[in-house]
């Protein structure tokens, strides 16, 4: 321990994950067309499907075996109810893009993600889509990076 009352190592392992970038630029996300234009015309299932399986990587420290499923869930139903009524599904978008940036240790802040999941829903969703993929492509190299 040192006089701050930190493990040495804490210091080292804080430094090292601290800066990475995404993988993919925000605005890269028709290097994934499908994905781009299933998020274009149905951003609340891709949100499902993202929520999905970045929630299955925190539990199960795995990637999804459905790959995120149909995307028809709850948390579908949510985004989708908050977009008819009031325009605000995006907001539901914020949680999962504050996790994935801390689990994969992405610079970033709040306010940049607020902008990201306003102004482009669908380049924001594709570019979460294709760092868990790559995520869950690591984990297990049989699984399509999307």
């Amino acid at each position: 321990m040192n006089s701050q009352g930190h493990e040495k190592g804490d210091r080292s392992r804080a430094q090292r994950s601290t800066g990475n970038h995404w993988r993919y630029g925000l605005f890269s996300c028709f290097g994934e067309v499908g994905t781009c234009c299933f998020s274009c015309f149905c951003p609340c299932m891709s949100f499902a499907k993202n929520k999905k399986r970045l929630d299955h990587l925190q539990d199960k420290g795995s990637s999804d075996p459905e790959h995120g499923g149909s995307g028809c869930n709850s948390d579908c139903c949510f985004h989708f109810g908050l977009t008819l009524c009031c325009g605000l599904g995006w907001v539901l978008q914020l949680g999962t893009r504050g996790a994935l940036r801390a689990r994969r240790h992405i610079e970033g802040n709040p306010c940049n993600d607020c902008l990201a999941a306003f102004f482009c829903t669908p380049c924001e969703l594709t570019q979460e889509s294709r760092e868990l993929g790559c995520e869950e492509n690591s984990q297990n190299p049989s699984i399509e990076v999307t």
